[in-house]
């Protein structure tokens, strides 16, 4: 598999994500529903701390792609709804941080919403993995 940023411009890098992806080759595809701070049996977790959601969204997240045999370098796409941007941006460096630790800079969107679909629930991610 091949995989190439695409950046027009250069000051989403800095932020931590491409302005796109392109794939090439032959490649599995895992399409990720999105995760939440829940636990294994689906209950919310850490309400009101956008810090923790983050780490256990992100918890949830790896586990999916574990299962699929991909890790965090195989993200492609990163989306991420919030009930709240300014606090997702205050706590933005749990999700900058195991990103760059993987060294991967995925496409995504950040999105604010009205709410989620479980209450207490701050931050939802939702991504795409290639390999």
């Amino acid at each position: 598999m091949g995989r190439t940023a695409v950046n027009p411009v250069t000051w989403s890098v800095d932020l931590g994500f491409n302005q796109g992806e392109l794939v090439c080759g032959q490649t599995r595809t895992l399409y990720i529903a999105g995760q939440t701070a829940t636990s294994d049996d689906g209950a919310p977790r850490h309400e009101g701390d956008m810090a923790a959601q983050l780490a256990l969204s992100l918890d949830n997240l790896e586990a999916v792609l574990g299962e699929a045999g991909m890790s965090l370098t195989n993200l492609v796409r990163l989306n991420v709804r919030t009930t709240d941007v300014d606090l997702l941006l205050r706590h933005y460096g749990v999700l900058a941080g195991r990103l760059g630790a993987a060294r991967v800079t995925p496409a995504g969107t950040v999105l604010g919403v009205a709410r989620l679909a479980v209450p207490g629930l701050l931050v939802e991610l939702e991504g795409t993995a290639a390999a």
